[in-house]
């Protein structure tokens, strides 16, 4: 079920009703409700994997609690790393077992070696990579004795499968979420008037600014070996604004979505485009994922500390392996490495943490040396997203190679052709600079003329927003 769809625009106020005038006498009779509305939200793609969720769901649960109640260090490790190695199993096996099965075919056929074992037509779970990196960061907690497990196994459940964050996340913390499931919530109408308008604005970033990038992304990327450089120059920032767009909406909404319920999520990005350097950039963007890796990857393995090689290896694990969790592609791979290299200078230098508050805030415009910073980073982000977009690294390669050719003979090619050409260009500026005004806020709808605002967010979705294709937000497919 997508939020930018019918379905779910029936579904959530028949959820937010039965929440809110059925089952408001008891915290238990909410969770209940939230519980079957997240599980026939999941089922709206397919009904089977709801067994990988329950199974995870119940596995986690009674993980943690015999953590909690063991005193043997070498059994609590073993419990930690049955819950470590069966979820991560289920992850590689519907995500990565091509990916190797293919790479291992081709490995031999390198030196001549025929073989064929069997590939399988394996289904992605929706939202998988998600969710099995909450219940983990749960068991870990417990592990660590951050966190006491919990004995409310309905409140537990609602916590792994909580709808509006399920597929896409934020990833949260059940040190931030859980307890919220524990009391009974009264209806507050600033929180649900705030999620009105974060969902209102994430459908605006993603109907308006994404699906209308992607018009020309597609059709771009598709046939760059025709294009000229400024043409693939074009579609290289479209696919920023189409991943952005696409991918903060996709939190507002969820984060909008929650708060009607009475329930607060992580912010998950910090206006990422504003960055003075990559190491702020990546406090800005997907910062629930970011913050989890930091704390269960980067910090055990000894973060910034120790030697320079530690440090340089650290910066690669963290940042390659980032990379695939996104996907069983070496394009990924080389994406995450792209972003280590880029990095690891600030790291070296002492200058990874040197932007850490908001820019400029008292200023009307940035600096010169600020803008020029940002343009930078845009920039040296732009050129990694290239391989995320890309189907191979051949297709990276070479949309790059003719990206700096400087062949600029015929103009901006597909402009004149397809839907919003030049009013997209003229779109996005706009909202650059309505972003860079607002960047100390949630969103736009706050401080004075809140009214005249959401009418005009609305008339954009209606003149500008693409509705010929309903499609699913990008980081569904991870």
């Amino acid at each position: 079920m997508l939020f930018n769809s019918l379905d779910f625009a029936i579904f959530l106020p028949i959820v937010f009703m039965l929440y809110w005038f059925v089952a408001n006498k008891n915290y238990k009779y909410q969770n209940i409700v939230l519980l079957i509305a997240s599980y026939i939200f999941y089922g709206f793609w397919d009904w089977r994997f709801l067994l990988l969720i329950v199974f995870s769901t119940v596995l986690d649960y009674f993980l943690g609690l015999e953590l909690f109640k063991e005193i043997n260090q070498k059994k609590r490790k073993a419990l930690l790393l049955t819950s470590v190695f069966v979820n991560l199993g289920f992850l590689g096996f519907f995500k990565y077992y091509n990916f190797f099965i293919d790479n291992f075919i081709a490995a031999f056929s390198f030196f001549g070696q025929d073989i064929k074992p069997n590939s399988l037509n394996i289904i992605l779970p929706v939202g998988i990579s998600f969710y099995t990196f909450q219940t983990l960061s749960y068991t870990i907690d417990v592990y660590r004795k951050q966190l006491e497990p919990t004995k409310d196994f309905i409140a537990f459940s609602v916590f792994v499968s909580f709808f509006p964050q399920l597929v896409a996340g934020p990833i949260e913390r059940a040190k931030q979420l859980l307890p919220q499931f524990y009391v009974k919530k009264s209806f507050n109408y600033l929180k649900a008037k705030e999620g009105l308008h974060l969902i209102i604005w994430g459908l605006f970033k993603k109907i308006v600014i994404a699906d209308s990038c992607a018009i020309y992304v597609n059709e771009i990327f598709s046939k760059y070996e025709t294009m000229n450089s400024l043409s693939l120059l074009l579609g290289a920032i479209y696919f920023a604004f189409q991943i952005y767009g696409d991918f903060s909406g996709y939190s507002d909404i969820a984060i909008g979505t929650s708060k009607l319920f009475g329930v607060d999520l992580m912010k998950n990005f910090k206006y990422p485009y504003f960055s003075r350097d990559i190491a702020e950039f990546w406090r800005r963007w997907h910062i629930s994922l970011s913050t989890w890796f930091r704390d269960y990857v980067y910090i055990p393995l000894g973060g910034s500390k120790g030697s320079k090689w530690l440090k340089i290896r650290n910066v690669f694990i963290i940042f390659l392996i980032s990379g695939f969790w996104h996907g069983a592609n070496w394009t990924f791979l080389v994406w995450g490495a792209l972003n280590a290299i880029y990095f690891l200078p600030l790291l070296l230098t002492n200058r990874n943490r040197k932007h850490l508050g908001d820019i400029e805030s008292e200023r009307l415009l940035p600096s010169f040396k600020d803008f020029m910073s940002m343009l930078i980073t845009f920039s040296l982000t732009t050129l990694g997203w290239i391989f995320f977009r890309a189907n191979t690294i051949t297709d990276a390669f070479v949309y790059i190679k003719k990206l700096f050719a400087f062949n600029f003979k015929g103009g901006l090619q597909y402009l004149s052709i397809e839907r919003y050409a030049p009013e997209l260009m003229l779109l996005i500026i706009g909202f650059v600079i309505l972003e860079w005004f607002i960047k100390k806020e949630e969103h736009p709808f706050f401080g004075k003329f809140i009214t005249t605002k959401i009418v005009l967010v609305f008339l954009g979705i209606i003149l500008l927003g693409n509705f010929s294709n309903v499609s699913d937000f990008i980081y569904f497919q991870f």
